[in-house]
């Protein structure tokens, strides 16, 4: 270590804050506007990239480097405001959660968008036209063109402040940040300033991605990996605040930097990798920030929205038709291997149904009628997958005793995390499950010496008993069918019933004497107990665990199934689960391009159907029971 190597860490951390902070910014300003969770940011930043690439390649040599450069941006905002225009104009009275899964939509849609245009091989874009060699610092090489990477941050910054406090359009931002009903309340067009403010949130995620290219090639999963740092970002300095974005994101780059010129340091005797650390540190900084400050460094506590909406409409007990449908149900799935005989593919598919069926549902207790937005569910998932396959392998005990420990395991992960995510609500609950399970795989994954790390962990094998395909399936079949209807019967005991007067009002429950925070925190451990035996029967389904089931990815799975099916019916994640694992297994062996046609079909339930397929299909029956009574008693 040295000090010219922490110099030159320190200024490479501030060029990845300039970065991290145009994207951020963007993200700040739409949320603080419209209260969108804009998941389809991270895409305009890859878009940015993408057309800066092709209109650097093509027009360069006409108009120059740098104009060239700036027309992606442009063309980014353009297809920002046709999106605002089209889409999210349409859902911005839908609740958050169909808001983000909406956006995420439309993050399958543009990346396989990507993909047809542009190809999945890496673009590497020219160096910068007057900046492509370095100067010493120290006696070290420094890139020049980060010089202007760090110059940019604090300019674009400089320009926002202008902007928002020298300009009537500024004005109307800020009013709207504080109180967008009031401000249409006044006269304000809403329709045009949420288009203006969202095109303007694009145009700088795509001005990041365009200066990134002569940084690092373009590719399809910046995305992904953008949007989770910008998040972190925008969580931590506050939703809404500009300047909360340009700290958050100095702090992290420059955490990083330091952890990075570390690199493996001796603590108190034991080796530890700092560098290892960027994977999580910035989760961890999240984790932290808002276990302190709820709200974040600069944040202030959002106002309430003047129009509660549609109150949610309370669960009831299925009708004896209903429950005689369930149970014909029930048993032909127990028939199924019988009647398409013996190792049908169907069998494998519907053990993934039944698994999908219990994680889903194990979300939807604490989503739906806990009124918890968890984005981190699959921490649990995965918990209790490792959790069986090192009972296997570690411990040497059968299947039958690692189906227990593996649930046990998540249970005391959801115990640990709960006691954290129960204290905050809204988008910041949202983030907070997210840092835990990102902090989770990040354990995982590089866990080497247990985990087996970026590789897994194979040979989780059943046993003999249940090693063939069709007695598996009866296993998960059983567990699945118990696990949906114990945690049904949770929703109607005292405990659901005070969940759900904690989920309608905190206050008037706090008030009537319950404990608010212990009923969502018992809530949550149960979730993650049941989350926990879908993984552990996953694990033993595949022969195998990896760290991607705790990943952003499989919490999305999650929840686009609860949302699919309906997230305030009880057969809504049955419903949603069974749909999306068949669409995903049917759509990704006909097509190269799933994602897209994943997306629009997410794209229209959302539009088309919000209730989900359950609950359309509940209106439907309501529908056509009115009018058979009608026809009845005219």
């Amino acid at each position: 270590m040295s000090a010219s190597g922490l110099l030159a860490q320190l200024l490479n951390g501030l060029a990845s804050a300039s970065s991290l902070f145009l994207v951020s910014v963007g993200l700040s300003l739409i949320f603080g506007v419209t209260r969108t969770i804009n998941f389809a940011h991270g895409s305009f930043f890859m878009l940015g990239a993408y057309m800066a690439f092709t209109s650097v390649e093509t027009l360069a040599p006409t108009i120059g480097f740098w104009p060239a450069l700036l027309l992606a941006p442009l063309a980014c905002a353009a297809l920002g405001a046709l999106t605002e225009i089209g889409l999210l104009r349409r859902i911005y009275k839908a609740p958050e959660l169909f808001q983000l899964l909406a956006t995420f939509a439309l993050v399958l849609v543009i990346k396989d968008a990507a993909l047809w245009l542009w190809g999945p091989e890496e673009l590497f874009g020219p160096r910068a036209a007057g900046l492509e060699g370095s100067i010493e610092i120290l006696g070290r090489q420094f890139p020049t063109y980060d010089l202007l990477l760090i110059a940019a941050g604090p300019l674009v910054l400089l320009g926002l402040h202008v902007l928002l406090t020298q300009t009537r359009f500024g004005t109307l931002v800020r009013a709207a940040t504080q109180d967008r009903e009031m401000v249409g309340a006044l006269g304000v067009n809403q329709a045009w300033l949420f288009t203006a403010v969202f095109a303007l949130g694009t145009l700088l995620a795509g001005l990041a991605g365009a200066l990134q290219l002569p940084r690092e090639p373009a590719s399809l999963e910046m995305d992904m990996t953008t949007i989770g740092a910008a998040f972190v970002v925008v969580v931590v300095g506050g939703m809404g605040s500009i300047p909360g974005a340009f700290v958050a994101a100095l702090l992290i780059a420059e955490i990083k930097a330091v952890c990075i010129w570390l690199g493996v340091q001796e603590v108190a005797g034991v080796e530890v990798s700092f560098s290892k650390l960027t994977l999580v540190v910035e989760f961890l900084v999240m984790a932290s920030v808002l276990v302190w400050r709820p709200w974040g460094l600069m944040g202030k506590p959002q106002a309430p929205a003047r129009h509660a909406g549609v109150p949610e409409q309370p669960l009831r007990l299925a009708g004896r038709s209903s429950t005689a449908a369930w149970g014909v149900l029930v048993l032909g799935l127990l028939v199924l291997p019988l009647l398409v005989g013996e190792g049908s593919y169907a069998t494998v598919l519907m053990t993934d149904m039944l698994i999908a069926a219990l994680f889903a549902a194990s979300l939807h207790c604490i989503l739906g009628p806990g009124g918890m937005h968890s984005f981190g569910h699959a921490a649990y998932f995965g918990l209790g997958a490792y959790g069986a396959a090192l009972a296997v392998r570690l411990l040497h005990v059968p299947m039958e005793v690692a189906l227990v420990l593996g649930p046990l395991m998540a249970a005391a992960g959801a115990l640990l995390y709960g006691w954290f995510c129960v204290r905050l609500s809204g988008v910041y609950l949202t983030m907070l499950t997210l840092a835990f399970a990102q902090i989770t795989w990040a354990i995982v994954f590089q866990w080497d010496g247990v985990t087996g790390g970026s590789n897994g962990m194979t040979g989780v094998w059943p046993s003999d008993w249940a090693s063939q395909t069709e007695h598996f399936y009866w296993l998960a079949w059983a567990l699945c069918v118990l696990g949906v209807y114990g945690l049904r019967r949770m929703l109607f005991s005292p405990l659901g019933y005070a969940l759900r007067a904690a989920r309608d009002s905190a206050m008037r429950a706090d008030a009537i004497g319950l404990d608010v925070r212990r009923i969502q925190w018992t809530a949550f451990v149960i979730a993650g107990a049941f989350a926990g035996l879908a993984g552990a029967l996953f694990a033993f389904s595949k022969g195998s665990v990896a760290p991607d089931s705790l990943g952003v990815s499989k919490s999305v799975d999650a929840l686009v199934m609860v949302l699919l099916g309906g997230i305030q019916t009880l057969a809504g994640p049955v419903v949603g689960s069974a749909a999306f694992t068949w669409l995903h297994d049917t759509v990704a062996r006909n097509t190269d391009y799933w994602r897209a046609l994943m997306g629009a079909i997410m794209l229209v339930l959302v539009l088309l159907f919000p209730q989900g397929i359950s609950g359309f299909a509940q209106q439907l029956q309501a529908l056509w029971v009115s009018q058979k009574k009608e026809r009845i008693h005219p």
